[in-house]
């Protein structure tokens, strides 16, 4: 699954620095993940960076995107390529 942020996120920046596929972004009015970017860290960290470093714990698993550990591996493997690529 891909990790979403919550209406409780207070916005202060400490997610969106650490992503290391650049899947946080600033929505209308508080922080938001592209499902299409995030891996939950599959490929970078042991555990997802922005829910560990969250202070008021905002960024469960969304469960309208759902993947498997394998799915995630191969979207790692094909944002990687695309950097790499640029």
């Amino acid at each position: 699954m891909a990790l979403m942020i919550t209406d409780d996120c207070i916005n202060c920046d400490v997610c969106e620095p650490e992503c290391p596929n650049d899947a946080i972004s600033m929505g209308a009015e508080f922080y938001q993940i592209d499902p299409h970017k995030c891996t939950e860290c599959v490929g970078h960290f042991e555990q997802p960076t922005c829910a560990e470093l969250c202070p008021v714990a905002c960024i469960p698993l969304n469960p309208e995107w759902r993947e498997t550990r394998e799915q995630l591996q191969a979207k790692y493997e094909r944002l990687t390529a695309t950097k790499l690529e640029t």
